[in-house]
């Protein structure tokens, strides 16, 4: 089995944009932006990397941290190096992720690779939620989310950023031109809004969560 894997390295969105998107995550997000070669640019909350913006067509990948760099089914990748956003690490803030959590039309399969691919442990949840744990670092913690979708579609993972007022927050959404596609509202993980970049970026600000997870870290 692969060392369980405790949680994220960093978040990149691939869009056709790149700093069009940047700019409105960061007007809504807080993020300070700093251009990188290439055209890509890196978002930051105090020292942390939130995210990285680079253009392309692929919308939001994660990158977990863990033992071997190697691509990953759905968006998603392994990198080496320090895990920034997780259990383990300090608590999110404003602009952070804060979760991600896979949609999956096969929930037996996916549980099956991702526990053998990342060395978590798979628990069921209620209402067609449920959790990967790690214990890389002592007690098992959850370290990211499920939620059945249609059967058989294909399985992506989602992204969550914190947010200290989630109405303020899907305010700016709108004002700097995206969209808030569903909440204001409570969920399992939390007050939770969807909304939509205008160049692309689906994504989830969940507001005030005490640690990675929000409720979940409970």
């Amino acid at each position: 089995m692969s060392v369980s894997s405790c949680g994220v390295r960093r978040l990149e969105l691939c869009v056709a944009e790149p700093e069009s998107s940047v700019d409105f995550f960061a007007g809504v997000l807080g993020w300070t932006v700093i251009a990188e070669p290439g055209g890509s640019f890196s978002g930051f909350v105090g020292d942390r990397l939130a995210a990285r913006v680079v253009a392309g067509d692929l919308g939001w990948l994660v990158v977990f941290g863990g033992d071997g760099a190697r691509e990953l089914r759905a968006n998603s990748s392994v990198d080496g190096g320090r895990v920034l956003h997780g259990p383990w690490a300090p608590p999110p803030r404003h602009g952070e992720p804060c979760w991600v959590e896979l949609l999956t039309g096969t929930p037996d399969e996916d549980d099956e690779y991702w526990t053998r691919e990342l060395g978590w442990e798979a628990a069921s949840g209620a209402r067609a939620l449920g959790l990967y744990t790690s214990a890389r670092h002592g007690g098992p913690r959850p370290v990211a989310g499920t939620m059945q979708s249609c059967l058989g579609a294909e399985s992506s993972w989602g992204v969550y950023f914190a947010v200290d007022d989630v109405e303020a927050a899907c305010a700016r959404v709108v004002e700097l031109g995206g969209a808030v596609t569903s909440g204001p509202g409570p969920l399992p993980i939390g007050r939770v809004a969807s909304v939509q970049g205008p160049h692309g970026g689906s994504c989830a600000l969940l507001e005030k969560p005490a640690g990675w997870g929000g409720n979940w870290a409970g």
